[in-house]
């Protein structure tokens, strides 16, 4: 079957991969239709992803189709239209025992830690397949992005009307000024390329949009009454920005860093202590998050019309993918389509 594989960093391939197989118990085999392109792909291509090995099969926003299933699976059947859960955790681990599966000690990543979904059929365990009867597959595959903003947004237990900043609006900052938004804060955004900088404030009328990092803080203290935000969520990826973000922060308040990068990040310890401020790490997402989403796409309270801005099919992807890294391609979301849209 076919396949796409990143062989090295700068470096995709066209190829053929063996067959799946049919699914042994708890699996389900499916067909892949659509595949979201991710931070993750990126630093990939680039060779700045951690925790990763060349070659890999990319892939983990995956909208499928189910084809078929073991005998003891229930919760899906062939033909469902499903989002996948990309994180295969190992369910005994101290994270796993108390429902914190997100961040399982030995969690392996499709697409990033193991092979994902850039082929034509995988077989993966049926409970990580979320299905829904409404949405289509390219809706589906923006679920596990829209999960990483919606994680991050309840782990800092947002309060309505709480001022807060999110800082980068790439498809993660996105993800997590959608459910500020849903959760009813008061959203300020600093964000220095203006292309996503204003799809953000179309999408979602923020109320505050920043781009001069010199008048950050005085900007921020004028929305505020001197106060500052008392939730600051980082979605860079970037040492510069995760360091300056404890500027930001109002004495007692929370700082999430939703971006991963690969150094260290330091800061001012007594100014830390000064203001008691909490910081928290937020990695992925957890099942009760994928169902959450799919409800509100369903209804209509989370909107995925806008998101998807680049497509490319299996012929002409290795060739597009290069030029989705340029800023002034104006990426939001690209979407790899093995199946034309429905």
């Amino acid at each position: 079957m076919k396949c796409i594989i990143l062989k090295e960093p700068g470096e995709f391939e066209r190829a053929t991969c063996d067959d799946p197989g049919d699914p042994g118990a708890g699996m389900a085999r499916i067909a892949i239709e659509k595949i979201g392109i991710c931070g993750t792909d990126l630093h990939a291509f680039r060779g700045r992803q951690p925790f990763f090995e060349y070659p890999r099969i990319l892939g983990h926003e995956l909208g499928v189709v189910v084809e078929s299933v073991a005998s003891d699976v229930r919760n899906v059947r062939p033909g469902d239209r499903c989002a996948v859960e990309p994180y295969l955790n190992c369910g005994t681990c101290i994270a796993c025992r108390v429902g914190k599966t997100n961040c399982c000690k030995s969690l392996l990543v499709l697409g990033v830690h193991i092979d994902g979904g850039m082929r034509e059929s995988i077989l993966v365990p049926a409970e990580k397949l979320h299905p829904s009867e409404n949405l289509q597959t390219q809706q589906l595959a923006l679920v596990e992005t829209l999960g990483i903003g919606a994680h991050a947004v309840d782990r800092t237990q947002l309060q309505e009307g709480e001022k807060v900043l999110v800082i980068g609006a790439g498809p993660i900052g996105l993800s997590v000024i959608q459910f500020a938004s849903v959760a009813g804060a008061d959203i300020a955004l600093l964000e220095l390329n203006p292309g996503r900088a204003s799809f953000a404030q179309k999408q979602f009328g923020i109320n505050l949009t920043m781009a001069n990092l010199d008048t950050v803080l005085e900007e921020l203290e004028a929305w505020t009454e001197g106060d500052l935000p008392t939730a600051v969520f980082d979605a860079t990826g970037s040492p510069q920005s995760m360091e300056s973000a404890f500027r930001y922060v109002a004495n007692g308040g929370r700082l999430t860093f939703v971006g991963l990068v690969q150094a260290d990040i330091s800061f001012n310890d007594p100014e830390f202590h000064r203001r008691e401020m909490t910081i928290r790490a937020s990695r992925n997402a957890r099942s009760e998050d994928f169902r959450r989403i799919i409800r509100l796409i369903e209804s209509g309270d989370v909107d995925t019309q806008a998101w998807i801005t680049h497509r490319a099919r299996y012929d002409d992807f290795v060739e597009a993918f290069p030029g989705w890294l340029e800023p002034e391609a104006g990426v939001v979301k690209a979407m790899l389509e093995w199946v034309d849209p429905a």
